[in-house]
């Protein structure tokens, strides 16, 4: 008889633990392809990660649109920002004519109530509005956000850029706010008006800045570098302060577009900077001036005059100015201040800004086409 061949039980024991670990290894890497797409189509930034390669750069994290802290910042400034009553006396042609008093008696002026905003500057009481706020009131009180009602007195106003300061005597030390840095402001920043519209004590109202710069005049006056943005800005307003979401000034409300919705016009606080100093420490700006009323040169005037095409002419002479006393002339036609260049008023006023009453300027200028140069001591602005 054959002999059987027999496998010893644990040889048998061993060839099955191999088979087993080898299908276990098979369905492991059959399966390991799956479990990476699962995972990243449950988290899509697993996802975007893996499809990204080593040099890609990585996108701008995502922007927060709309501060989350205006009402803590609101809360901290309101203690500053005032509501300003002005009462103005307003009197009739007739007032003070002795025919029109024999028959109808003494006539009284009227009274104008107008009001605005203000915010504190300093903890002694300065308070910084605009000018036209104030403009020929006989009677300013002062509200604060606690109720208390102060009496205050105009400390300077300058008319051209629209500014005052007024004071009020109290015992306490005010909360000035903090003046924040206007050139770092960016188009499409956030910004917050506070104020007091049509009489509603401290609104607040939320926008961007949309555009820095603008130019504006309304009636006579002319703004220069006004800040333009959509928060809401009505009448009542003027005077009050545009804030960054730090609670610092960038600008202060000026002007409102009637004609538009959604644009207001608040003056940069680093142009306003000087000039609030300036009518703390002096009650005016002193500015030089030369006296004269004027018009850029255009192509017709060129060709009337027979001059070039380039310069601004003299319309007019103001009586006792220095430009009369320096023999300044209608008609004359000046091209340049110190070796620079002048075409218009911006570029006579960049020139005078950069000069102190009293200071000797030299003009290029043409007098019935024929060149001359004229020098001139620089006077304080009336």
């Amino acid at each position: 008889m054959p002999r059987e061949n027999t496998i010893p039980t644990w040889i048998k024991a061993v060839l099955i633990i191999l088979i087993l670990a080898l299908i276990s290894c098979f369905a492991l890497l059959f399966t390991k392809g799956d479990l990476i797409p699962n995972a990243a189509q449950d988290n899509p930034a697993i996802e975007e990660r893996a499809n990204k390669e080593p040099g890609d750069k990585q996108p701008p994290s995502p922007v927060i649109v709309g501060p989350v802290d205006i009402a803590d910042m609101v809360e901290q400034v309101s203690p500053s920002i005032v509501n300003v009553e002005c009462r103005r006396s307003v009197r009739t042609p007739f007032y003070g004519d002795p025919f029109f008093r024999q028959f109808f008696g003494d006539l009284n002026p009227n009274v104008e109530n107008s009001i605005g905003t203000g915010f504190v500057i300093s903890a002694d009481g300065h308070i910084a509005t605009n000018q036209h706020v104030i403009d020929e009131a006989d009677e300013i009180m002062v509200n604060f956000n606690d109720g208390s009602k102060l009496k205050a007195s105009v400390v300077g106003q300058d008319y051209e850029m629209d500014l005052a300061i007024l004071k009020v005597e109290t015992k306490e030390k005010l909360l000035p706010l903090t003046l924040g840095d206007s050139d770092k402001l960016r188009v499409g920043e956030w910004v917050i008006a506070i104020g007091n519209p049509y009489g509603l004590d401290h609104t607040v109202t939320a926008g961007v800045v949309s555009a820095k710069g603008r130019p504006m005049q309304i009636e006579e006056r002319v703004y220069k570098d006004l800040i333009q943005t959509d928060a809401a800005i009505n009448p009542g307003n003027s005077g009050g302060p545009l804030l960054n979401t730090k609670g610092e000034v960038v600008g202060i409300n000026t002007a409102v577009n009637a004609q538009a919705q959604g644009i207001g016009f608040a003056i940069s606080i680093n142009t306003a900077r000087d000039i609030l100093d300036e009518l703390i420490s002096k009650g005016k700006v002193i500015r030089p001036y030369i006296g004269i009323y004027l018009q850029p040169v255009d192509q017709s005037i060129a060709d009337y005059l027979n001059v070039e095409n380039k310069g601004i002419v003299v319309v007019a002479v103001e009586p006792g100015s220095p430009a009369e006393k320096a023999g300044l002339a209608k008609y004359d036609v000046i091209t340049s201040i110190n070796d620079k260049a002048v075409n218009n008023y911006d570029e006579l006023q960049e020139i005078l800004k950069g000069h102190k009453v009293g200071d000797t300027i030299v003009l290029e200028v043409y007098r019935k086409a024929k060149p001359m140069i004229v020098s001139l001591q620089l006077a304080e602005k009336p």
